[in-house]
């Protein structure tokens, strides 16, 4: 059995666990957050993408044990004082999903790339291949690239709008 230790959307979180569980099965079962998916069990899909120190990773694919002592943020904690991230907000205006399966780990990912690539640097392109890990079943994922690339442009406004 391993104790678990790590803030998890900016609150301390611990919990004892089998040393074969995985971080989305902790984040999941042990702490009740199911915005977080379990898609393919393979790291192909994506669904579970949330960060681990600033870092996109694909919880399935990465053991509770790992995390201790880092900080992880799930869809869950992207929104602030009842304010959708504007990664949530362009892929609710711009449709950016269909069921809605994989949206929680397009959403981490695109945030992720957003932040790498700055905000505002970001074409088409570049947006599909940072997808490549992701999924959809439902879309032909012209929706997701337009809202990510929107969310990108609006990070790119409000970052402008601060300085």
């Amino acid at each position: 059995m391993a104790h678990v230790s790590m803030v998890l959307n900016g609150k301390r979180v611990s919990g004892t666990v089998e040393d074969r569980t995985l971080l989305v099965a902790f984040i999941r079962e042990n702490q009740g957050l199911t915005g977080t998916h379990v898609g393919c069990d393979t790291s192909q899909c994506g669904a579970c993408v949330i960060h681990v120190d600033g870092k996109a990773v694909k919880a399935c694919t990465m053991l509770a044990a790992q995390a201790d002592g880092t900080e992880v943020v799930t869809l869950e904690g992207l929104a602030k004082g009842g304010t959708l991230h504007p990664v949530q907000a362009a892929f609710r205006e711009h449709h950016g999903l269909q069921c809605g399966f994989c949206t929680p780990g397009m959403i981490m990912a695109a945030v992720d790339m957003i932040e790498r690539h700055g905000a505002g640097n970001l074409d088409e392109a570049t947006i599909r291949h940072e997808l490549e890990g992701n999924i959809c079943r439902c879309t032909g994922y012209q929706n997701i690239v337009k809202a990510i690339k929107a969310a990108s442009d609006e990070m790119a406004g409000l970052q402008q709008a601060a300085e």
